[in-house]
């Protein structure tokens, strides 16, 4: 039988990815057998472990971790729920990696949210609009990114921000997004985008305490700047 046609079923049980995890642990296995339990089912004319082999063949581990959907989708035999079942494995593996049993940080400052952000914001080719969902004590519930690119008023919705702060019943938010220049002197349009969402939040009955615009070694309050009362 074609080993690519070969179920992974038909296999030697010493050879199934399920059977060595549950005998040698996930260390024993290599990114293609882990991958493989993850994706569970290949395809008609391929099995899941050498779908996975031509997966890590056009993706490398980080890239593959990198990848947006549409991106892996382009990977023959990898549709929708497989690409998603891959990007949802590397976002838990991001957020256990942020994750801490320190208390939830504080906002007590403009200064304190440029060093929450800027590492991973300084090295963005495009702007990242990002909220802090914060609670009544100012402690960060949440960040989410709300759009990727040019800020635009007629793009950035109240809805967007505010959704999931709505969900979590959040106290506040502060609103943040870099500068790739690397100057985050505010523009025109910033400050329409930062009036449209404090109206917003207002209806809504959550304060927009801030916007804070990140860019190379340096930040810009728009509150401390006058544009938020």
């Amino acid at each position: 039988m074609d080993e690519q046609k070969l179920r992974v079923q038909d296999m030697p049980p010493e050879e199934r990815p399920r059977e060595r995890i549950a005998k040698y642990g996930p260390s024993g296995l290599s990114n293609t057998e882990l991958l493989a339990i993850i994706l569970r089912t290949g395809t008609a004319k391929e099995n899941v472990i050498n779908l996975c082999i031509r997966i890590f063949s056009n993706y490398p581990i980080k890239n593959l971790s990198q990848a947006n959907i549409t991106k892996l989708t382009e990977i023959h035999g990898v549709g929708i729920a497989k690409a998603s079942q891959i990007s949802a494995i590397f976002e838990l593996a991001r957020r256990l990696e942020k994750h801490s049993d320190e208390p939830l940080p504080r906002i007590r400052s403009p200064d304190d949210v440029y060093k929450l952000l800027y590492p991973q914001l300084r090295c963005q080719k495009k702007e990242h609009l990002t909220t802090l969902h914060l609670d009544t004590k100012n402690q960060v519930l949440r960040e989410e990114v709300v759009s990727i690119g040019s800020l635009n008023a007629n793009i950035v919705h109240p809805r967007e921000v505010f959704k999931s702060a709505l969900l979590e019943s959040a106290a506040s938010v502060i609103l943040t997004h870099n500068h790739p220049s690397g100057d985050p002197t505010p523009s025109r349009e910033d400050i329409n985008i930062t009036r449209k969402l404090v109206d917003g939040g207002k209806i809504l009955g959550i304060d927009v305490l801030d916007h804070v615009i990140i860019g190379e070694g340096k930040f810009v309050s728009l509150k401390d700047e006058g544009y938020i009362s």
